[in-house]
């Protein structure tokens, strides 16, 4: 098992940093998380037109900030003027590595530009056993692994799991057959474009290769415990005091808090 999953029951992810009134991947977000007890928080990755490694999701300021603007097309000190809701400031990635040297951070390396900076990121800061990196690019993660080589956790890309579907769909045929994946989890919706991806047989699949998997987005109570009930390995949230209250109904809640606190202030 890659230390990165080596956890006592199922992870719980901030998905940004979660939703508890602070603006999404915002370092208060996930100053949030943390006291609430977060031990895996989730993020995602821009390169600036300088190569600075941001947190952030979209590719564009316009959404969520006081700015507007590409952040491929952006140098850094344009778009560190820039303010998450109008108040907070974007992140660098080697930041919250930083500040929550107790977290784990899951990474969806959005663009291209950011694989390298992102793996240069995490070796500046010795992050290898505390980041997974993942994403909607089978070509991004492929160049991520051939950077930073098996030390690094990654999950696995679009027709990767594609390919874990069906294998879970052959029953028998799948038992004895070893795993032909690169990555160490399937980090995937309940369904994609209406079909459902993940069910028992996806999960017991999943495992028989040694993989875990873990869901995202989810705040529903009712779904949450219907995934655990299937024996999914992690979720990500945005409610992730829902989150929490569910997971500590199974009684399988782990509170990391004293584990991962932010060193800012300390």
């Amino acid at each position: 098992m890659h230390p990165f999953l080596d956890h006592p029951g199922p992870l719980a992810f901030a998905h940004r940093g979660g939703h508890l009134g602070h603006p999404e991947n915002s370092l208060a977000a996930f100053e949030a998380a943390v006291a609430l007890g977060y031990r895996y928080l989730e993020t995602d990755v821009h390169a600036t037109r300088d190569g600075v490694l941001v947190a952030f999701h979209d590719s564009r300021l316009d959404r969520v900030t006081d700015r507007t603007g590409a952040v491929a097309e952006l140098p850094w000190d344009t778009v560190r003027q820039a303010r998450i809701g109008g108040t907070e400031p974007v992140p660098l990635l080697e930041d919250l590595l930083g500040a929550f040297p107790g977290a784990r951070f899951n990474v969806d390396v959005k663009a291209a530009p950011a694989v390298g900076p992102l793996v240069e990121a995490i070796r500046r800061t010795n992050a290898w056993d505390r980041v997974c990196v993942g994403g909607f690019s089978d070509s991004r993660l492929a160049a991520v692994r051939a950077a930073a080589g098996p030390r690094l956790a990654t999950s696995l890309g679009p027709r990767e799991v594609a390919r874990l579907r069906l294998l879970s769909l052959a029953g028998p045929l799948l038992r004895g057959r070893r795993a032909p994946f690169a990555g160490v989890c399937a980090q995937v919706p309940e369904r994609h474009r209406g079909v459902r991806v993940v069910d028992r047989a996806f999960v017991r699949a999943a495992h028989r290769l040694g993989l875990q998997v873990h869901v995202w987005t989810v705040d529903d109570p009712t779904r949450i415990r219907a995934l655990l009930d299937l024996g999914v390995d992690g979720i990500m949230a945005d409610r992730i005091d829902v989150l929490r209250d569910v997971l500590g109904e199974h009684g399988c809640w782990t509170d990391g808090s004293a584990g991962s606190s932010s060193a800012i202030g300390a």
